[in-house]
């Protein structure tokens, strides 16, 4: 299965932010065990890297992001990304450009907390709870 994860997932992992972590670990697990093959967007990198490190330092969001590009697949952000997101007329454009990269790379979903982003997408929208229990036959 491949997902397309959305950046307040990556960021519950890797901030370990209560009471969301235990999800997005179980998430990260099933992806390291080759279960899940998980997708982000290459904008979500660079907002990573400023979150972690306005929170945490230099050193903790390099540590972050080299995470990042070991566990998971990178959607590149070109323009013909850009201009098909911006023609959604989603809310929030950040979701948009998620949201063209997971139909780009053909994900099976996305994985978010936030499924008011992406209302009206032709692709599943989960959140991690429901991607655990679903996937695992709970």
């Amino acid at each position: 299965m491949k997902v397309l994860i959305d950046t307040n997932i990556v960021l519950d992992f890797l901030q370990e932010r209560e009471p969301f972590v235990e999800n997005a670990a179980a998430l990260f697990e099933r992806i390291d065990a080759g279960e899940i093959e998980g997708f982000i967007a290459a904008t979500t990198i660079t907002n990573i890297y400023y979150i972690v490190r306005k929170a945490a330092g230099a050193v903790v969001a390099q540590d972050a992001i080299a995470q990042i590009l070991t566990d998971l697949n990178i959607c590149p952000v070109d323009r013909e990304v850009l201009e098909r997101a911006i023609s959604l007329n989603f809310r929030d454009f950040e979701d948009a450009v998620q949201y063209v990269c997971g139909v780009v790379h053909s994900v099976d979903a996305i994985v978010t907390r936030d499924a008011s982003g992406f209302v009206g997408a032709q692709i599943p929208v989960v959140s991690p709870e429901e991607l655990n229990t679903v996937n695992n036959g709970e």
